[in-house]
Parts: C-alpha cells; sequence; structure tokens
C-alpha cells in the first residue's frame, strides 16, 4: 500500500493507493494543503477516487470538495454528516475500493456523532476518535462521551492490536504507533470502566478550537473560508511593493490612481501621499462615479494588505483590469518610515 502522511500544523491528513492499480485516496484533506496532495498524486502516479472526511471537522477547514473538483474524486462521509455535496454516504461496515484495497468504514461516534474510522491491511486511519496517547474531546457539538467509550472499548480497540494507528492529530510528531501499544501506554485508554472513562471526559477543561464557530460553518456547508477567499483573490491580483510605490510617489508618477479602502476615520488619521478614498463598503456602488475610465491603474492599499486585495479583486471582477495591491498595508508603510499624510 502506497501511503504519504501529510502534516498541516498538529492536523494530519493521508494520501494512499494500491500500488497495482495506481488508484488512490485522501483521507481528512485539509484546505492548506490542498496543492501538496495534487503534487503527492501527480508524483505518486495515483488516480484519486475518493476524498474522504473521518467526521465534521471544527478545528481546521477541510479540502474534501476542492480536492473532488480538481482531481475528480467523490466525497465520502458518514450517514449522518450534514455537510452538503457528499457523493458518497456510508454507513458501518461499508467498504470502499481504492483499487485492490479494501478500505472498510467503523462507524465511531463520540467525538462527533459522524465519525468513523477507515480501515484496510493492518492500518487504521481514526480521524479524532483515537489520537496518539490521547482520544478525541467530546464537549464540542454532537461529542458524547458514552458513544466515545463504546466506539472505542467496543469496536475500534477490538481490531488486530497490530494494527497501525494514524490518527487526525499528532500535536507531538511522534511515530505512529499500533492500537496495543496504544491499549497498554494511553492515559485515556486506562479508565476502562464506562462510569470512570465519562467522568474523565467531562472533567477535561480544553481550550475551544481557535476557528471553532468558522469552521463549522465552512465544514457543514461546504462553502469557503475568510483564508480561502483571500488566497483566491491573491491568485487573480497583482502586486506592488511599498519601495515600488514608494519610488513612483516620490517621482510624481500619474499614471496610476492611490485608493484607501479603509473607513473614513482611518484616512483621516494618516494615508498615502496622494491617496483617494473610497471605502470597501462603497466600492461597488460607487465605483463608477469615481472612476469612470475603466482602464485606469488603481493601487488599493488598507490597514494590513487583506481588504485591499479583496477590493483590487473585485474591481478586476468589474472590469477594471489594471488594479492592484499594495504588498503590505499601512501600518507596515508606517514602520517602514514612509511619508503619511493626514487629514
Amino acid at each position: 500500500m502506497i501511503l504519504e502522511e501529510v502534516a498541516a500544523g498538529g492536523c494530519r491528513s493521508y494520501v494512499i493507493g494500491c500500488e497495482e492499480t495506481s488508484v488512490g485516496a485522501v483521507i481528512d484533506p485539509e484546505v492548506s494543503r490542498i496543492d501538496r496532495y495534487r503534487g503527492l498524486a501527480s508524483q505518486l502516479g495515483l488516480a484519486i477516487r475518493y476524498s474522504i472526511d473521518t467526521h465534521t471537522h471544527a478545528d481546521h477547514f477541510s479540502a474534501a470538495h476542492e480536492i473532488a473538483e480538481a482531481l475528480g474524486a467523490q466525497v465520502v462521509m458518514n450517514r449522518l454528516s450534514v455537510t452538503p455535496r457528499i457523493d458518497l454516504h456510508v454507513d458501518d461496515g461499508d467498504t470502499l475500493l481504492v483499487g485492490n484495497l479494501r478500505l472498510t468504514a467503523m462507524h465511531t461516534p463520540g467525538h462527533t456523532r459522524d465519525s468513523t474510522c477507515f480501515h484496510t491491511d493492518g492500518h487504521v486511519f481514526t480521524g479524532d476518535t483515537l489520537l496518539i496517547g490521547g482520544t478525541g474531546r467530546t464537549d464540542l457539538p454532537t461529542g458524547d462521551p458514552d458513544m466515545l467509550y463504546d466506539s472505542l472499548f467496543g469496536k475500534l480497540l477490538k481490531l488486530d492490536g497490530e494494527t497501525r494507528v494514524h490518527p487526525g492529530h499528532n500535536y507531538k510528531g511522534v511515530p505512529a504507533t499500533t492500537l496495543a501499544e496504544e491499549i497498554a501506554g494511553n492515559p485515556r485508554l486506562q479508565k476502562r470502566e464506562r462510569a470512570e472513562f465519562v467522568a474523565m471526559m467531562r472533567a477535561l477543561d480544553i481550550q475551544a478550537p481557535t476557528h471553532l464557530t468558522e469552521a463549522l460553518r465552512v465544514n457543514m456547508s461546504g462553502r469557503k473560508a475568510v483564508s480561502q477567499l483571500l488566497a483566491e483573490a491573491a491568485s487573480v491580483v497583482p502586486f506592488m511593493s511599498m519601495a515600488e510605490l514608494s519610488r513612483r510617489l516620490a517621482a510624481r508618477a500619474n499614471d496610476f490612481v492611490v485608493l484607501d479602502v479603509r473607513e473614513r476615520d482611518a484616512y483621516d488619521a494618516g494615508h498615502l501621499p496622494g491617496a483617494r478614498w473610497l471605502a470597501r463598503g462603497q466600492l461597488e456602488l460607487r465605483v463608477n462615479e469615481v472612476f469612470p475610465d475603466p482602464t485606469v491603474r488603481i493601487l488599493c492599499y488598507c490597514e494590513f494588505g487583506k481588504v485591499s486585495t479583496l477590493a483590487a479583486a473585485t474591481l478586476r471582477e468589474l472590469g477594471f483590469m489594471r488594479a492592484c495591491a499594495l504588498d503590505g498595508g499601512m501600518k507596515a508603510w508606517r514602520e517602514a518610515g514612509y511619508e503619511v499624510e493626514q487629514g
């Protein structure tokens, strides 16, 4: 079996494949690693058939749909998953044919109600049900410590003890373990009586994931995260460095317009020399009035460089094909010691 682990901070995802048929799957893809999955598929010569999420993630943004669209795969999740655009819902015991590999779904609710492990040929991909030296938390939406107890002690841990464990997180970067090693050394698995295990899980005081609300919204709706919107905008917009802009301003070049897209009070407190003002919130409604010439070159800037990237992308969509954005923002401009006007 072909098996490649892909790290994204503490998150772990996997590209697996059948050596004989060159058919593959991606398990728990994360949005910041999309190019990595595509590169691995090409490097390994794999035709990705399935893009699998082991559960509805609350701590990162799934790339299951993006991978499916990019590589012609099917999105796979448990039948209880509420995410739209799932191509293939699986039940407990269903098997996916990844070439000659048999990837079997094991419904393991507890971390979430749709949590599902997938096992094949001495390997199990546990998502957040079982971690190395830990388990998934049960205090997030649809989590249940009683269900997690049943999933672990009644199902997952009954697989062959030599089965290699591949979790959805590996915060310490330790090597993969086996189920037998986890049974023997995982502190949470030492609470083998239901009441003790449930009490332990309920007593855990774990900080909520940084992107909890946004991750759930994105992963449950199949829509986009703010980071995705920014990345997409940045891919269609050219940028101008602060040094280049400073040089052009000093030379009094008049072949472009500098546009401040912050709110008015921010503009009045300090702006780039000669900048015009049009807040991002008014851009679509007033752009024809402010810029009647669609061939003008417009350089957008904001405080940190994010809103201006979105603004420049919007202008390009509206037909201002010479719109660009400052590489940086007003904060970086000030800190670099460049000239600032007020009023």
